[in-house]
């Protein structure tokens, strides 16, 4: 796989932690060295704060909590970002209509090509 996330800071907030060891392996695959993890939206605020983000990549469903009050935070600051859940873009509140939603399961491909339409959608990082 192209190795196209190489030098790039991507937040990853999910809290299953099976789900979040394979999106490591798969965006260690593409190059990422920096994979920030966060399984509560307090935390992955905290990191927002913290931190600075190339993207982000947002379970939308957290231990029965929403992942938006983080989307509302990286949309702020500009973050391109992905929200994943099972239910897929129905699932994701209208006002997000305009953000890529990848549906639970998804492949390792699809995990890239949705981080690669980021990077290609004119967000200000190189692809």
């Amino acid at each position: 796989m192209h190795e196209f996330l190489s030098g790039l800071r991507v937040l990853v907030v999910e809290d299953e932690m099976l789900v979040l060891m394979n999106i490591e392996g798969a965006l260690a695959d593409l190059g990422c060295t920096a994979v920030f993890a966060a399984a509560t939206a307090d935390r992955a605020l905290a990191l927002v704060e913290a931190q600075g983000f190339d993207m982000a990549m947002l379970d939308v469903n957290l231990d029965g909590k929403t992942s938006y009050l983080v989307a509302d935070a990286l949309a702020r600051r500009a973050i391109p970002f992905v929200f994943s859940t099972g239910y897929g873009a129905h699932g994701v509140e209208a006002r997000f209509a305009d953000r890529p939603v990848l549906r639970k399961p998804y492949s390792d491909e699809q995990l890239g090509a949705a981080l690669f339409g980021l990077l290609s959608a004119g967000n200000g990082i190189a692809a």
